[in-house]
Formats: C-alpha cells, structure tokens, sequence
C-alpha cells in the first residue's frame, strides 16, 4: 500500500496484527513477583528509625556495578513518561490500550525491585538516589521526532527495549553477586518479549507503508539516544559503563540495531522509492560510519588498558 495514511489509518489497519502479537506476547510472559527477588534478611533500619544511615563501606558492589544499576534504575523510573509517550503514540482504544496497560504495569516491576534491593542491600546511598529519581523524572522524556509520530515512537521502542535488556544483563554479570544476577535476568527477560512485540509491529508497519517507515527508522537508528539521557551525569556516566562493557558501541552495532535491522529486512526489500530508497541508503552510510567509531573506541579502549596493566605491573 502506498497511499498516505494517518496515524489513525496505520493504527486501524495494524490492530489484528497487534491483537495477535498481544495474544502471543500473553502466552510466554511469565508472572513474577519482585519481592522474591529481593534478601530481605539483609534489610536494617536507617537513622529515621533508630538505626544507622548509608556509608560507602556498606556497599558490595564496585563503582561500576553501582552506577550501572543506578543508571538502568533511574531509566526504570521515568516509566509515567514513557507510559504518555506511548499511549500517545498508541492510543488507549482497544488492543492497543490493552498493551499499553500491560506494558506499563509490566515495565513498573522493574524499578520496584531494583530499588528494593539497592536500598535493602545499602548497595548505594539511598538519599543521592533519591535525588536523582526526582530530577530525571522532573526533567522526563520525550520520543525524538515528531513527524509521522506512531512510525518513530515504535521504532524507537524496539531499539530500546533491546538496549535496556543488553544493559540490564551485562549489569547482573558485573555486580558479581548471584542475587543481582538473578534478579536482573528476570527483568532482562521482559524487556526481550517488549522488543519483540514492538520489533513485529514495525515490521507490519514497514509492509503496510514502507517509504514513511523506512524513513522513521533511519530518523531513529541516526539520532539514537538512551532513554537515561536526561538523567544527572549520564554522560559520564555512560562513557564508564562503555569503558567496562556494560553497553557500548559495538553492543549497540552488533547486538541491537543490525540484528534489527535483519529482522525488518531492510537491504532486502524492493518495495521502496523516492524519499525510502534515499532513506535506506542514508542508514547505509550510518552503519559504515559507525563501524568506524565502535573499531576505534575498541582500540582506545585496548591501549587503555594495556596502559594500565603495565602501570600496575611497574608498582607491583
């Protein structure tokens, strides 16, 4: 079809695939409860009752596993923001309000119980945390775009979704502590089946108006940011996760937009013209270009390190 269509069309014409994908996204999601993810018999009072407040020492975790489980959580938390864009995006009428719900109440597990087990484990200072859940959430978040607005917000969402389940996982490895690991497998394991319902829709999307979606993808995929942008020093914060892996360029290239990509077809398709086909080979020039910059950050990052093995070997 290559009429234009509205965001209302597209949402009409998409909702038996939606109504599928939901059905299918009902049978494999497992319930779960956070509190059982959560070591409760770790858990003391703070001074407001009696007991003694966070210090540094009380912590188990490494820098790096503190501010990567601070930076997934506070991405966690601005879900009312996320719920408005999508809902926006979506509608609330029919299947699609139904997802949206389900989503939403799905997604609010994730910083229950991440927030249950920093605080209970005093793995970070509560009280920093806190006033960093109140200014990202203040500040909030918005889906860049605004133009064939449906188009981006679900291209946006499937890259995300993925990002955030790359993130959660490699977190859990590096925390080094089974709990946490547990813990945010779970979480990661949403994530993966959200991806996957947003990763079809697009796809339906692509085959029923290909040019307008193809040019929101390349508009997504070339202006990527994480959802935790916004958040008090993400950028400093994201430049020491990608230094320890926890989610860099490489993991963005190889693990979250080709595989994407693949999936949606995207160099295969023959049913693009004008502005799509400009569009495609526009994405084309990006992955090339960021090929380059994730082999040259590897390589900074190899020099970094054999720096720093051969200062320690001197002080040793």
């Amino acid at each position: 079809m290559t009429t234009a269509l509205t965001d209302r069309d597209i949402l009409r014409e998409l909702e038996p695939t939606a109504e599928r994908l939901l059905n299918d996204h009902l049978r494999k999601a497992k319930s779960w409860n956070p509190h059982d993810y959560v070591p409760w018999d770790d858990g003391r009072n703070f001074a407001a009752l009696g007991g003694i407040d966070w210090e540094p020492g009380q912590s188990a975790l490494s820098e790096v596993a503190q501010t990567a489980m601070i930076t997934n959580l506070l991405t966690e938390d601005n879900l009312p923001s996320y719920h408005r864009e999508i809902s926006e995006a979506f509608s609330l009428d029919g299947v699609w309000g139904t997802w949206v719900g389900r989503w939403t109440a799905e997604e609010n597990r994730h910083a229950i119980v991440m927030r249950d087990y920093l605080v209970v484990t005093r793995a970070v200072d509560p009280v920093l945390l806190e006033q960093a859940r109140m200014a990202h959430m203040t500040t909030g978040f918005a889906t860049p775009g605004e133009e064939e607005r449906l188009l981006h917000s679900v291209a946006y969402v499937t890259l995300q979704e993925l990002a955030t389940r790359i993130s959660h996982r490699n977190t859990g490895a590096a925390c080094g502590e089974p709990v946490a690991e547990r813990m945010l497998q779970r979480v990661a394991a949403d994530e993966n089946l959200h991806m996957i319902f947003y990763r079809n829709i697009s796809a339906a999307a692509l085959d029923l108006v290909p040019n307008e979606a193809l040019r929101a993808i390349t508009s997504v995929v070339t202006r990527f940011q994480m959802p935790g942008l916004t958040q008090p020093n993400f950028r400093r914060n994201a430049v020491l996760l990608a230094k320890h892996g926890i989610y860099d360029l490489r993991q963005h290239l190889d693990v979250v937009v080709r595989p994407v990509l693949r999936a949606w077809h995207v160099f295969e398709r023959d049913d693009l013209t004008g502005d799509g086909e400009r569009a495609r080979e526009e994405l084309h020039a990006y992955l090339e270009d960021l090929e380059i910059r994730a082999r040259r950050f590897e390589e900074q990052r190899e020099r970094a390190a054999a720096r720093q093995a051969e200062r320690a070997a001197a002080a040793g």
